[in-house]
């Protein structure tokens, strides 16, 4: 089942800006209409309160009901809508005057005396049969010695109808704004992730063959530059990997095709006349060197495979450097002794690590030494903590190296002494086990040269 595609970012970002400008026109639109409303209400209120003010002072003070009945049309002149409703009429009497063309039905209500001032809880809240909204209250007042009840209710028509028309502008302007902010959010949006879809057309073009390439930075907005940065740094490492694979390609191929070539010439020859059962037997003899340096060969570039790929897991143990390096100096003691050296030991300390791997790198580092220091020297093995650090020092007298020379001797296939290329059964890659078991433990391999004629190897492990 194919797996539905998830919206872009920009009609995700644009989606999200509509949105916002649609609920904040929707917020303001909706505080402007109840505020619109509330002061309508409070009109309409005090329209009704007004008129039954008027009315009774007009009845207590000028009209009599006499009078009143003879000219009714005199107070239905004076309503302010059609749709008002006004009642003037005795206790238990008929209306006098009876005005309520909806013929709504008004709600209970309290009487307010004579004397006493009218005010907004005086109000009762009604609807008429059309479902408009009305405001309704009721007085008494005295005319010519009778007493007479008042009873004056606003239809609110008119304000019903200005309120549901600013609705619907409410309404239209919540839905152009919407419709804007997207469009113009759209735009911009795509304007502005520019960089984002230059970037990825600059990720498309990238080939083995074109790994020089980089981003331009400088019209980089800020918000992507880290990104920018990080993608050309991300490039950097690529060809930087790409270009060491090149080599250690190249150079693996030369390494095979020198002892595979020799196992090649050594059986044609054997194979043009026949030879004696010695003969043979020095062939086969000198065969199995060549076989055992391509097994060595093979195995040190498994190691380092699999150390690239993390899946080396270390054992660490506590272990006694002084006992360690007492066990190397042991194993190479005859070989040194064959050139005339003398391997010295001092200093000590406890040490967490895979006793196995760092016994491979001393190995390294020490066999390195035997083999390229000067005749008759001394090799220097010292441990050294300082500065919450535990370095294990291998030094030997040898030939003065370039500082181009020291950058590489940790390269694979690399030999720092060309011309004892073909007579040494070293394959270049010692060095290159020593960095990769360092950095399996999370420290490090280094080497200077402190005075002229003395080179000096260093592993250092952050904690000891």
């Amino acid at each position: 089942m194919r797996t539905r595609r998830p919206p872009s970012l920009t009609l995700r970002s644009t989606l999200a800006f509509a949105l916002v400008a649609m609920l904040t026109v929707a917020g303001a639109g909706l505080y402007l209409y109840e505020s619109m409303k509330a002061s309508v209400m409070q009109r309409s209120d005090h329209a009704v309160l007004a008129r039954l003010d008027h009315f009774r002072k007009l009845l207590h003070y000028d009209l009599t009901l006499d009078k009143l009945q003879r000219s009714p049309q005199i107070f239905e002149n004076m309503l302010d809508s059609e749709d008002d409703i006004f009642v003037i009429a005795e206790p238990g009497e008929a209306p006098v005057i009876n005005v309520n063309p909806l013929r709504a039905q008004l709600p209970d209500m309290p009487l307010v005396k004579q004397n006493v001032p009218l005010s907004v809880n005086d109000l009762r809240s009604g609807v008429s049969p059309s479902g408009v909204p009305l405001r309704v209250a009721s007085v008494q007042t005295v005319s010519d010695g009778r007493e007479v009840h008042l009873i004056a209710a606003h239809v609110m028509v008119k304000e019903m109808a200005m309120l549901a028309e600013f609705r619907q502008r409410i309404y239209l302007a919540v839905a152009l704004a919407f419709l804007i902010t997207a469009l113009l959010g759209y735009v911009l949006l795509r304007r502005g992730l520019k960089p984002l879809r230059q970037m990825a057309a600059h990720a498309s073009d990238i080939t083995p063959a074109r790994l020089d390439s980089r981003m331009d930075s400088e019209n980089t907005p800020v918000e992507l530059q880290q990104l920018s940065d990080a993608y050309n740094a991300m490039l950097d490492r690529l060809a930087n990997g790409y270009q060491r694979l090149m080599q250690f390609s190249a150079d693996l191929a030369h390494e095979i095709r020198t002892p595979v070539g020799s196992l090649m010439g050594h059986c044609q020859v054997a194979l043009r006349q026949s030879r004696s059962a010695d003969e043979y037997q020095a062939l086969l003899a000198s065969n199995l060197e060549e076989l055992e340096r391509i097994s060595r060969m093979i195995e040190s570039i498994l190691f380092l495979a699999r150390a690239d790929e993390a899946q080396a897991v270390l054992e660490r143990q506590p272990l006694s450097l002084e006992d360690e390096l007492q066990r190397i100096a042991g194993y190479f003691e005859g070989l040194a002794e064959e050139r005339h050296m003398t391997l010295h030991i001092t200093g000590d300390a406890t040490l967490s690590a895979d006793p196995l791997l760092l016994r491979r790198a001393l190995s390294n580092l020490v066999a390195n030494a035997i083999r390229y220091a000067d005749e008759g020297s001394e090799i220097l093995m010292r441990v050294v903590l300082a500065q919450g650090q535990c370095r294990i020092e291998v030094e030997n007298q040898g030939p003065v190296l370039t500082d181009a020379a020291l950058g590489k001797l940790f390269d694979r296939f690399y030999r720092g002494d060309a011309s004892r290329h073909q007579s040494s059964d070293s394959n270049g890659l010692g060095l290159a086990i020593v960095a990769a078991i360092m950095q399996l433990h999370g420290g490090e391999v280094s080497v200077k040269q402190p005075r002229p004629g003395r080179i000096c190897f260093a592993l250092v492990f952050t904690h000891a």
